[in-house]
């Protein structure tokens, strides 16, 4: 159990992440003069000096605040702690739309314990969202207000909106699985990056599936969508958070049915 003291210094050390990593990003973004580099040697997989600066950015304040906790980071790696909390960071998850322009990326933090995340934040710089779930938090902040954060309750598949990254979806028995899911539902949308996990955690969307994921990708939008009412899990309805294949949905309801498909295909 996390005390209330402890539970307001680890969301304030977040929102202040958070702030510091806009303040990294916002400059580069859409600019002719963004160094990006290229992680693969076959295929493209970018990562530019505004990945690295917010990661920077972000470290630097946990130093200053909650020195003793671990780090995991896209771009800087593993760092050891003592307290038993780890720091799960992606400073863009979006990279190929923030190279792109569009503004689908965003900073993703989470902090987790041996059991998973206990709080998380997506947050869009751009667009000036920020999204908090966990540690008595479920509310989302914009530039047109902000509120709680709530889930739909779609119950059949025929109504439901489901969004993912890749049109391919991992492999090709993995893409297979995710296309008989689409076809049983209302509507399909690719290429949301984080901001569709977002959208599941405010009640717009029903279901996110996708494969191939790193821990960074998963854990904030965890803590987000879990606050929210929603229900996170891998394609055999255990724990995600530690990356691979998720399935991310509004309610049990609606996951269990997408769950079931999934399940008969992979």
């Amino acid at each position: 159990m996390v005390s209330s003291e402890l539970a307001n210094e680890l969301i304030s050390t977040a929102e202040a992440m958070a702030d510091a990593a806009r303040s990294a990003i916002l400059p580069l973004f859409r600019t002719s003069s963004l160094l990006t580099d290229n992680k693969l040697e076959t295929g493209y997989d970018p990562v530019t000096e505004a990945d690295r600066a917010a990661e920077r950015a972000m470290r630097d304040v946990l130093a200053k605040r909650r020195p003793s906790d671990a780090i995991l980071g896209e771009e800087y790696g593993h760092q050891d702690g003592e307290s038993g909390l780890t720091w799960v960071l992606d400073p863009i998850d979006g990279t190929r739309a923030f190279v792109s322009g569009t503004p689908t990326w965003g900073v993703l933090i989470a902090v987790s314990d041996a059991n998973g995340p206990i709080l998380g934040v997506v947050d869009q710089p751009y667009i000036g969202e920020r999204f908090v779930g966990g540690l008595g938090r479920a509310d989302w902040t914009g530039p047109h207000g902000g509120g709680p954060l709530g889930t739909k309750t779609t119950q059949d598949l025929k109504d439901a909106i489901l969004f993912t990254t890749f049109p391919e979806v991992g492999s090709p028995t993995e893409g297979a699985a995710f296309h008989k899911v689409a076809e049983q539902v209302k509507l399909v949308r690719y290429g949301m990056d984080c901001y569709a996990y977002a959208l599941l955690a405010a009640g717009q969307i029903d279901l996110v599936i996708e494969a191939g994921l790193n821990s960074y990708d998963i854990q904030g939008p965890i803590g987000v969508i879990v606050a929210a009412g929603g229900v996170v899990t891998d394609w055999q309805g255990g724990p995600a958070h530690n990356g691979g294949r998720a399935i991310a949905a509004a309610n049990k309801d609606i996951h269990a049915k997408a769950l079931a498909i999934l399940k008969r295909h992979v």
